[in-house]
């Protein structure tokens, strides 16, 4: 029987996940024209040439290839060190797992449109917080168990717990 390893269904899930509702967004929204959810969220179309936050957005085009390409890098650094993570290392294999798939899922983007398609808006009165996506997020929740595994289970994490 065909074992399937924990990362890589739930980076799957991540891409399958992050494509959909991009597509989805593409579909339903108007380019920067915000549908207010809640005072504080909303669904907004936007689109990113740079990397977070549009770092290198308006730099021409290159971007584009220095990103995708650093993206792939890091997905292959990934791959290998999942694939020597113990089975029972939970946390490092599912941080690193979600951040494989937003980054995956961002280089779609990239080799497909150019740019990084972005829809979620938190906002506060005047404040916004830049527009990210389903990838963004994953990626972020990922770096966040990583930590949590450096700073507070590594060491105290056996086989079986």
């Amino acid at each position: 029987m065909l074992r399937v390893p924990l990362w890589s269904v739930i980076a799957l899930a991540v891409i399958v996940a992050d494509q959909l509702t991009k597509l989805a967004a593409e579909a339903w929204l108007e380019l920067y024209e915000p549908v207010q959810l809640l005072p504080v969220f909303s669904l907004t179309l936007g689109y990113n040439p740079g990397a977070a936050f549009s770092l290198l957005g308006d730099a021409g085009g290159w971007q584009r290839w220095l990103f995708t390409g650093f993206a792939l890098a890091v997905s292959v650094f990934l791959i290998i060190w999942l694939r020597r993570l113990p089975p029972w290392d939970r946390w490092q294999t599912w941080g690193l797992s979600l951040i494989l798939g937003g980054a995956i899922g961002n280089v779609i983007d990239r080799l497909a449109y150019g740019h990084v398609i972005d829809f979620i808006h938190v906002h506060w009165q005047d404040w916004h917080y830049p527009i990210f996506n389903i990838a963004d997020s994953a990626i972020t929740i990922g770096v966040i168990l990583i930590l949590i595994h450096a700073f507070f289970l590594e060491g105290r994490q056996t086989r079986g717990s």
